[in-house]
């Protein structure tokens, strides 16, 4: 488990059980399963409990595989490496490719049966699969490799003339050198960096890729013929910056990979990490499982008294603002007061969305405002916060009746899905039936079956729940049960049994 903390407070929590590991950025020897022309999609199986899914734009073929330019992998790299491109006449050819897209169909791509690699670039949610394109990609620490396109790409951060064409040379006499085919972008840490840090990305790339291809020939499908990083290395690859002011580790090993990882990308950064060795857990000791136990509850209070109410379901997430204890200052006004609560329930609603990687619909209803100045600048907080955020969203705000929806992108679990699972009672709904519903469906059901019971008496076998409500305040309903079988009945409790299961024997 990592965690990030920015000014103290818990953002980011990222899990990975060594029986469970993630599946975003494994490339598989798949099988198509199924081609579904009306939703021009298909279902791969790639070896996981459920079938991947894979749109047509995805699929190796069509124009986002075979003519792009830097500006065109902007979308089609994950990570990082999505806003590191360079637009070369992007609108026009975007436009051509856009064509294309929409001609290909799925049906001339795919046939069942038919074997495809491909890579997985959104965990399993829920009842979904993985969501799986044929476009590939692998960030090194200074560059993104793309085995399925052909061109070299430097990232617009990069503004120096001089530095984009000494790493586009260094990159392109390598291809030639080793016969090195697919596309790579160089990303905006490779800035300054020694040819021999460049030639060692490209190296590994070479060497992996070409353990890929042998793999995908002589392995079976469905299969995995490659692995992302480890969960550590992967966070320090993809978000190390010289804003890291501190990495704690408290596992010896894993630190000093860590510090091997952090000498290659940021030598600069080596003071910063530090072996955690106290017996106390590392967790405790920076709070932050008090924040995910936290994050695990519908209800998260502000400093000043208000709280906010997170509740999620499959179709969308709600989140409820209200002012709770804070009643502002005496002598202010109540549009003051809202105007407050709501710019900081936006700073906690965006870490909240982070640190529990909310996605998705989120609809936010926050405090009413009178004045249009006020909705106005609730909603730029919201926009400015969301910069923060890595994951990709989109604001709207709805006036008329007061609430804004954001659509967030998230590709993993969220935090409650990944620590919790469903009430084996309520399957996930949130209510089970009542005592009193359960023991008048006993009688029904009892009623149903009395024809077919044997025998002077017979046993109840029921919750204990359900028993006590039997000797209580439900007797009436065990006089009805009697009266309706002709025979006496004994309630046995059983503390295996469900709410709503019961067992008959006679006697």
């Amino acid at each position: 488990m990592v965690a990030i903390l920015e000014d103290d407070l818990v953002t980011e929590v990222f899990i990975e059980r060594e029986r469970q590991p993630g599946t975003v950025g494994n490339i598989y020897k798949g099988r198509v399963s199924k081609v579904l022309p009306g939703m021009q999609s298909a279902f791969v199986d790639i070896g996981l409990e459920r079938d991947a899914f894979l749109y047509v734009s995805d699929v190796i073929g069509t124009p986002e595989g075979l003519d792009t330019d830097d500006d065109d992998h902007e979308d089609s790299v994950h990570n990082e490496a999505s806003s590191e491109s360079t637009p070369v006449n992007g609108r026009a050819r975007r436009g051509r490719n856009q064509d294309r897209i929409q001609n290909a169909k799925i049906e001339d791509l795919l046939k069942a049966d038919q074997e495809v690699l491909v890579q997985v670039v959104k965990e399993p949610l829920g009842t979904k699969g993985a969501r799986i394109t044929s476009h590939a990609t692998m960030p090194g620490r200074f560059l993104v490799f793309m085995p399925t396109v052909d061109h070299v790409g430097v990232s617009r951060k990069i503004e120096s003339r001089e530095e984009r064409s000494r790493l586009r040379r260094i990159v392109r006499e390598f291809r030639e050198e080793h016969g090195f085919t697919g596309g790579v972008i160089i990303r905006t840490a490779a800035t300054g960096r020694s040819e021999e840090d460049i030639v060692s990305d490209l190296s590994y790339f070479h060497r992996v890729w070409t353990d890929v291809q042998g793999r995908t020939e002589s392995d079976p499908a469905p299969t995995v013929v490659y692995h992302e990083q480890s969960l550590v290395s992967k966070l320090l690859r993809d978000l190390l910056t010289k804003e890291f002011t501190a990495i704690r580790v408290d596992d010896a090993e894993e630190y000093g990979r860590v510090v091997s990882l952090v000498d290659g990308i940021m030598p600069d950064l080596i003071p910063a990490v530090k072996h955690y060795s106290k017996e106390f857990p590392i967790f405790e000791e920076y709070g932050v499982q008090d924040e995910i136990q936290k994050a695990l509850q519908s209800k998260v209070w502000l400093k000043s008294g208000g709280y906010l109410v997170i509740n999620q379901t499959e179709a969308l997430v709600a989140i409820d603002v209200n002012t709770g204890r804070y009643v502002g200052k005496r002598s202010g006004r109540l549009e003051d007061t809202i105007v407050k609560t709501n710019l900081e329930a936006v700073k906690e609603i965006v870490r909240q969305f982070r640190l529990r990687d909310l996605g998705g619909i989120i609809v936010l209803d926050l405090i009413d405002m009178e004045e249009r100045k006020n909705r106005q600048k609730v909603f730029q907080a919201i926009e400015q916060e969301l910069l923060k955020d890595r994951a990709p969203s989109k604001t709207v705000q709805v006036s008329d009746v007061g609430l804004i929806i954001v659509t967030r992108k998230r590709v993993k679990q969220s935090l409650e899905r990944q620590l919790n699972e469903p009430c084996p009672y309520c399957s996930g709904s949130g209510a089970i039936k009542s005592i009193s519903t359960i023991c008048y469906e006993i009688l029904s059901e009892m009623r149903k079956i009395k024809s077919d019971l044997y025998g002077q008496g017979v046993v109840l076998r029921v919750n204990p729940e359900v028993a006590r409500a039997l000797a209580e305040e439900e007797q009436q309903v065990l006089s009805d049960l009697q009266a309706a079988l002709g025979r006496k009945v004994i309630i046995k409790p059983d503390v295996q049994l469900h709410h709503e299961q019961f067992d008959v024997m006679t006697l």
